[in-house]
């Protein structure tokens, strides 16, 4: 059991990025708490691991075959074309659907102007 001076395992874990980084001091009994505890021994060596692979992963340098780069640049040329194509569509369901109600209400209102006008003409004598 940790003494009130010896950080619990969550705040080591939350630290360790911190302080192995170099941006933080450790927290009073940070050392005495991981030589004590195996789960955050584990953790610190995840930790370590993570960081040796980042650091290899920044070193390497991918080679790309002959022709990923136009491959790459078709494939983005696709998606532009299919994007534009799909707004265009997507803009003419707009202007279509609102051609639509447009005619719905042009036909409302002249079958509301007849009803008006037949029911306001004067009865003949």
């Amino acid at each position: 059991m940790p003494s009130l001076a010896e950080p619990a395992c969550a705040a080591v874990a939350e630290a360790l990025p911190r302080v192995l980084d170099g941006r933080a001091e450790p927290p009073l009994g940070l050392s005495r708490h991981i030589e004590h505890c195996l789960a955050c021994q584990a953790e610190l060596a995840r930790y370590r691991r993570l960081l040796r692979m980042l650091a290899q992963l920044g070193r390497e340098r991918a080679e790309l075959s002959p022709g990923a780069l136009a491959d790459l640049l078709e494939a983005v040329e696709g998606a532009a074309r299919r994007s534009v194509i799909r707004s265009a569509l997507a803009g003419r369901r707009l202007a279509y659907g609102a051609g639509l109600i447009g005619g719905v209400l042009a036909a409302a209102a002249l079958v509301t102007a007849s009803k008006l006008r037949t029911t306001r003409r004067p009865a003949s004598a």
